[in-house]
């Protein structure tokens, strides 16, 4: 089995589409040349800084790294992708940072993963400087002007002139066993980085052909796409696909505005450049950008794909998604840090649904004891999960990784967590992580499906589902909700809503409302902060 490089990859893609549009970003509009030699030279730039490979991969144990780690402290924008693409030529270790930690939370993420370099904007200076004394070990800080206007932090260089300060001409030697690392969201427990050798993320992560025996058979199949990423680069399905993306041949357009999502300049740059691909995240995403096209009219005739990763998008939004553009193509990723991509649903005009998925190859369902693979029509619920190329497992953490990666009658799985069933027909019904599953009455009650069962309510605008503490049933379901403005149903209202999809057993025994759902920048639920307000009422 050949395998490839992320950068090699890329630059052969290149040499057929030298000029042709890579990555736009406000009026930033830069070839698939300019890309080259912009991340050939920041390469080369860290290499001249001492960073690079210390230990092949082969001399170590698989939850260690011997390479130096890149920092990306950025809102979305070319830097980010330019500095992914430029790790991965030099042979540093590209990795995510949540952009809303604070001081202590910096801290840690920078500890636990060895950090020695850093790309930051000029936003979190103040925050980053607050914590540098905590880590000796960051030597190298790249920093990318921002509207901010903040000062060059001492011992820092603009990224631009790192670039400028590299030679594009300088031999790369990356190894499909140089490493790529995906920090999780930690939303129920402490951010954990998943170690994915590079040869298989650019498969199972960054969609490259699985078959391709030859550099030549992936640019064969590189057709191209116009494809804007709706979500944060932090969170792994934006620049997974982002790469994939360029896997295809295809350009990556940035939102105008990275900090937040902004439906208005969503759907004013799938107008103007005649964007076939759209990545969202869950319902988050999808309902601002529906309100917005339910008030104020948009030429959606080029896009084709509207998919979802990372969070559900639910089957009664997907439907209003159709009703105003029918001809599209609406897709569930589901996927997770540990396993890649793994499973896709499609919905298109008069069959949109959510929360099933065809069974693709290499992924299965365990028992419940992780002990066999289910068959169709097993009644269990048992564990998604997958087989083939997989991570390395957790930096830092052999026990972690082996109960997320068990080896069953000698095949290694990788276990992450979401509860299914398997029906007729291979058929997966998702039922949820179980990280957020509630023990009510003796009952496994799935968080998801509750939020689902509430959201169709025409006044909900959000919501998430958590447990709290309860004399009577252990804990009970409680439904943290945000309505819409200027409306104010019953408790009983919602729950009859909810009733028309649930059994009764899981409906919540409290709604409590609020202004307005935390989420992560990705959309994902912070279920920590909804237990919080659970509980406090």
């Amino acid at each position: 089995m050949n395998e490839f490089t992320v950068g090699e990859v890329h630059e052969a893609i290149a040499t057929t589409r030298p000029d042709q549009e890579c990555l736009v970003f406000r009026d930033r509009r830069l070839t698939w040349n300019d890309v080259t030699e912009r991340t050939r030279q920041l390469a080369d730039y860290l290499r001249g800084a001492g960073l690079g490979c210390r230990t092949e991969r082969a001399n170590l144990p698989t939850h260690e790294s011997g390479q130096d780690h890149l920092a990306i402290y950025l809102h979305n924008g070319n830097e980010y992708l330019e500095c992914m693409l430029a790790s991965f030529k030099g042979r540093v270790t590209p990795f995510n940072v949540n952009y809303r930690y604070v001081a202590e939370e910096l801290t840690y993420l920078l500890r636990d993963s060895g950090a020695t370099a850093i790309a930051f904007h000029s936003t979190f200076a103040p925050v980053l400087q607050s914590v540098l004394d905590d880590v000796p070990d960051l030597r190298v800080l790249l920093q990318v002007p921002d509207e901010s206007e903040n000062d060059l932090l001492p011992g820092a260089v603009w990224y631009e002139d790192a670039i400028a300060a590299g030679d594009p001409s300088t031999d790369l030697d990356a190894s499909p066993d140089d490493l790529y690392i995906l920090y999780t969201g930690g939303t129920t427990g402490m951010p954990k980085g998943v170690m994915w050798r590079q040869g298989d993320a650019l498969v199972e992560c960054f969609g490259a052909p699985r078959t391709a025996e030859s550099i030549e058979e992936i640019v064969a199949a590189a057709t191209g796409r116009r494809a804007l990423i709706a979500p944060p680069f932090m969170h792994g399905a934006g620049h997974w696909v982002a790469m994939g993306t360029w896997n295809t041949g295809g350009t990556v357009f940035v939102p105008s505005i990275p900090e937040r999502l902004d439906p208005r300049d969503i759907w004013s740059i799938v107008e103007r450049e005649r964007i076939d691909f759209l990545l969202i995240v869950g319902d988050a995403f999808a309902r601002p950008l529906i309100d917005e096209l339910n008030t104020n009219r948009y030429d959606l005739s080029s896009l084709n794909v509207l998919l979802s990763g990372g969070a559900a998008l639910s089957a009664h939004l997907k439907e209003e998604l159709l009703g105003i553009a029918p001809h599209l193509m609406i897709i569930d990723g589901l996927g997770s840090s540990e396993a890649g991509g793994q499973l896709t649903h499609v919905s298109a005009a008069g069959g949109a649904s959510t929360g099933t998925f065809p069974l693709a190859p290499n992924n299965h369902v365990l028992s419940e004891d992780l002990t066999r693979v289910l068959e169709a029509d097993d009644p269990e619920v048992g564990w998604l999960a997958k087989s083939g190329r997989l991570a390395l497992g957790y930096l830092g953490d052999p026990a972690k990784t082996a109960r997320t990666y068990p080896v069953i009658d000698g095949v290694r799985y990788v276990v992450p967590g979401d509860r299914a069933v398997l029906l007729e027909g291979n058929i997966v019904e998702l039922r949820g992580r179980d990280s957020v599953t509630i023990n009510s009455g003796g009952e496994k009650i799935f968080a998801e499906e509750v939020e689902m069962a509430i959201k169709p309510h025409p006044d909900v605008f959000d919501c998430v589902v958590t447990g709290r503490p309860s004399e009577r049933w252990g804990n009970e379901v409680v439904a943290v909700v945000q309505l819409r403005p200027g409306t104010d149903p019953s408790d009983q209202d919602l729950l009859d809503e909810a009733a028309k999809h649930v059994a009764r057993y899981k409906l919540p025994k409290a709604i409590v409302r609020v202004e307005s759902i935390v989420r992560s920048p990705s959309g994902k639920a912070d279920y920590r902060w909804a237990k919080e307000i659970a509980s406090k009422s």
